[in-house]
C-alpha cells in the first residue's frame, strides 16, 4: 500500500486536516497562476489525497471533506443530541472520526506519519522534529508563550500518542522560518534576566511565509532573491520583510498578539495601556487577555465582526466598519514602511491569507498608500486576483495562495524518509 502523510491545524474549536502522499508534495519549478492546487503527480496519483475541515467542536460540530479536484467527498453534521452521544464532539473525537473515515476511503492508502503545525518552538527549534516524550515536555513548557495557541496545537500530539502509539509524529513551527534573523532583530530593550528567559521576539506565521518564499521563487525568481515584504491578512495578520527569501523581520514579536490589527486581536499596543486596564479598570489578568486577544481588532473597533467580508458589506452606510477597514490599512502602511527601512528599500510585495488572496480593495488600499514607493497598481488585474497585480517597472506586488500544510508535509518528508512506518 502507499504511505500517506495526515497533517493536523488544530484551534480552539476546530480540526483542519489534510492528507497526502509523503513523495512530490512540493513542485519547485514551473509557472504559477491564480487558483492553482497541487495537482496530479507522475503516473497521474494526486499529490494532495483530501482536505478537510472539523469545526464547532464543542456545540453542533461540522466535518466537510474535499478531494484533490475540490468536490466535496463527505459533509457530515454533529450534535450532542445525536443518537449514542451523550456530549458534543472534542478534539479527541473529532480526530477518532477523522481516522475512521480515511481508513474507509483509503483508496490502496496507508497512514503511515502525522505532521502538527505547533505555533511556537522557542528559541530551540529552528527546523521540523519528530516529537518524543522530551520534545513534547519542551512544547509544553513554552506554553505561556503562547496561552491561546500553544495548548490547542499539543492537544492532538497527546491524541495520537495514546491512541496510536507507534506512529510517527512531526511537529513543524510557525516560529522556525524566523530563527535566521539577525540577533538585533530579536531582541526588545529588556534587562538581560529577561531576555534570558525567553522574553524575545520570535515572529509567526513562519509555515506560510516559507511556502510564499518557494512559492516566489518559481514564478519570479528575481524578485525572490530581492528585497520583499509578505503580507499574511486573514484573522492573524503580520507583515514579513524577506531579504533573498530569508526572514529579516517581522511584524509578530514575542506573541501573536503584535503587530498588525487583527480580527479580534488588537496588534500593536503600549504597554502602559496593560497596566491601565489592570490598575483603573479592575481587570485581572486572564481578562485582559481575553480583552486583547478576543475583543479587540476589527472587531472591537467596528463593534460588528472581525470578519472582512462582513465589514466591507457594512462601510458604506457603518461608520463604524468603515473605519475599522481604515485603521487596518493604516497599520499595514506604517508597518510596511518600517520593513522597507529594515530592508533598505523594496523590490515586492505579496499578498496571502484570507484577505490578502481575496479581498481586492484591501490590496488597492495598501498599493495606493504605498505608492511612495514606487507601486503601481493594475486594477484590472487586482480584481481579477493576479497573479501580478502592479504595472510598469519598479517594484512589483503578487497574490500567492498560501498552504501551510504543504509545507508541515513537506517537513514531514525530510524529518522521517526513509524511515518504515507503521499503518493506523
Amino acid at each position: 500500500m502507499i504511505p500517506a502523510s495526515l497533517v493536523l491545524n488544530a484551534g480552539s474549536s476546530s480540526l483542519k486536516f489534510q492528507v497526502f502522499e509523503p513523495e512530490d508534495i512540493f513542485e519547485p519549478e514551473g509557472s504559477f497562476e491564480p487558483g492553482e492546487t497541487f495537482g496530479p503527480g507522475e503516473g497521474g496519483a494526486p499529490r494532495r489525497l483530501y482536505r478537510g475541515l472539523f469545526e464547532g467542536l464543542g456545540g453542533a460540530a461540522h466535518m466537510i471533506v474535499r478531494d484533490h479536484t475540490g468536490a466535496v467527498v463527505a459533509d457530515e453534521r454533529f450534535g450532542a443530541g445525536d443518537v449514542g452521544r451523550e456530549t458534543a464532539l472534542g478534539h479527541e473525537e473529532a480526530l477518532l472520526h477523522v481516522a475512521a473515515w480515511l481508513r474507509d476511503h483509503a483508496r490502496g492508502h496507508r497512514l503511515a506519519a502525522v505532521g502538527h503545525r505547533v505555533v511556537h518552538g522557542g528559541a530551540d527549534y529552528a527546523a521540523p522534529v519528530r516529537v518524543d516524550d522530551a520534545v513534547l515536555a519542551a512544547l509544553e513548557r513554552l506554553v505561556p508563550l503562547a496561552p491561546l495557541h500553544q495548548p490547542h496545537n499539543l492537544a492532538p500530539i497527546r491524541i495520537v500518542r495514546r491512541r496510536f502509539p507507534d506512529l510517527p509524529q512531526v511537529a513543524c513551527f510557525d516560529t522556525a522560518f524566523h530563527r535566521g534573523q539577525p540577533e538585533i532583530a530579536q531582541r526588545f530593550a529588556l534587562p538581560a534576566e529577561v531576555t534570558d528567559r525567553g522574553v524575545r521576539r520570535y515572529g509567526f506565521h513562519g509555515l506560510s511565509y516559507a511556502f510564499v518564499a518557494e512559492r516566489l521563487g518559481a514564478c519570479a525568481p528575481a524578485l525572490a532573491a530581492g528585497r520583499v515584504v509578505v503580507a499574511h491578512l486573514g484573522s492573524g495578520a503580520s507583515l514579513c520583510a524577506l531579504a533573498g527569501g530569508r526572514s529579516v523581520a517581522a511584524t509578530m514579536g514575542f506573541s501573536a498578539l503584535d503587530g498588525l490589527p487583527m480580527g479580534t486581536r488588537c496588534g500593536s499596543l503600549d504597554p502602559g495601556v496593560v497596566f491601565y486596564l489592570l490598575r483603573e479598570m479592575h481587570l485581572d489578568a486572564d481578562e485582559a487577555e481575553r480583552l486583547l486577544y478576543t475583543r479587540s481588532g476589527l472587531l472591537g473597533v467596528s463593534g460588528l465582526s472581525g470578519d472582512m467580508r462582513t465589514l466591507r458589506a457594512r462601510a458604506a452606510e457603518d461608520r463604524r466598519a468603515r473605519t475599522a477597514i481604515d485603521l487596518f490599512v493604516y497599520r499595514i502602511g506604517r508597518e510596511l514602511g518600517s520593513l522597507v527601512a529594515a530592508l533598505g528599500g523594496i523590490d515586492g510585495l505579496v499578498f496571502t491569507g484570507g484577505i490578502g488572496e481575496n479581498d481586492a480593495a484591501t490590496r488597492a488600499e495598501v498599493l495606493r498608500g504605498a505608492a511612495w514607493t514606487g507601486f503601481r497598481l493594475d486594477e484590472a488585474a487586482n480584481d481579477a486576483g493576479g497573479p501580478r497585480i502592479t504595472r510598469g517597472p519598479g517594484p512589483q506586488a503578487f497574490v500567492i495562495p498560501t498552504d501551510e500544510e504543504a509545507m508541515i508535509a513537506r517537513g514531514m518528508r525530510a524529518v522521517l524518509a526513509p524511515a518504515s512506518r507503521p499503518a493506523l
